[in-house]
């Protein structure tokens, strides 16, 4: 009786992921730890919204009319300090992508732990993914500007089979003769490319600083909304995310804090979703959130 639970619970993932219309859940993780000043804050936020409402991007958007893309964007910094910006939306038209960017314009900084929490961001960005709609794929997109330095090792943390994570790494040229940045731009994608970046056909963007933020986006956002080939209607994509858990011995890494509480988000709302407050003791990878 228990196999057949398992086999029927088994069936039932294959055949939402076969029967989803979206093709890709995408999450964008933007790094606001201590490194990033001001001026580099509003360069990263605008240049995001510059690049989702890109010619090139949205045509990568809508490549697959009755497919779309779904995307959902927070920003980082340490192990407890995640915010999202912008909650799922399924992007239908350039309404949704407009809509996006405007939120983004909007965002203004707020107080945060200056400290680099990577690791807890790609543990976040799972959680983020969990109460995704449906989709063939499932991508997690970390930008940064330097290694991690708090909160659980980035090459520590489990991440679920069929979730892909890229990464973009954003170069130390100084565009302040007072910041203090030590690392190059070589050894940080290095860094990425060793412990961040994870699944198949998964890469790392590079920009010399935040002023080339907003065309590294574009070229990753283009490279990751691609159209794939598939090999009849109906069929279950490759890479799409299933329900899995850490193979035997694997270390997993205790949240920092728990799953964020979102709801699908549409253009126009003025309601921003917070995650909710750190969870002391955690003992495991947090848990999807669901939608509230």
């Amino acid at each position: 009786m228990k196999r057949l639970a398992l086999a029927s619970a088994l069936w039932a993932g294959l055949s939402g992921a076969a029967a989803a219309e979206c093709r890709l859940a995408l999450v964008l993780a933007l790094d606001v730890s201590g490194s990033v000043d001001g001026v580099e804050y509003r360069l990263q936020l605008d240049g995001l919204a510059a690049a989702l409402t890109h010619p090139e991007v949205a045509a990568a958007a809508f490549a697959a009319p009755g497919n779309p893309v779904a995307i959902s964007i927070f920003e980082w910094s340490g192990p407890a300090e995640q915010r999202v910006l912008v909650p799922w939306v399924e992007v239908a038209g350039p309404a949704e992508l407009a809509a996006a960017a405007d939120r983004l314009r909007a965002t203004s900084r707020r107080p945060a732990e200056p400290s680099t929490a990577i690791g807890s961001a790609m543990f976040y960005g799972q959680a983020v993914l969990g109460s995704a709609p449906p989709c063939w794929r499932q991508a997690i997109d970390v930008s940064g500007d330097g290694k991690s330095n708090t909160g659980p090792h980035p090459g520590d943390v489990f991440v679920a089979p069929g979730v892909t994570i890229n990464a973009l790494a954003i170069g130390g040229e100084l565009m302040d003769p007072g910041e203090l940045r030590h690392v190059s731009l070589a050894e940080l994608s290095a860094y990425f490319r060793a412990y961040v970046i994870r699944g198949p056909e998964a890469f790392v963007e590079t920009a010399a600083n935040f002023r080339e933020f907003e065309d590294a986006m574009i070229r990753k956002l283009k490279r990751e909304m691609m159209v794939l080939n598939f090999s009849a209607p109906g069929t279950r994509a490759p890479d799409a995310a299933m329900p899995g858990q850490p193979p035997a011995g694997a270390s997993v890494v205790p949240a920092s804090r728990p799953a964020p509480r979102l709801s699908p988000w549409k253009p126009g709302e003025a309601a921003e979703a917070e995650p909710a407050g750190r969870q002391p003791g955690a003992a495991r990878a947090p848990s999807p959130p669901t939608g509230g």
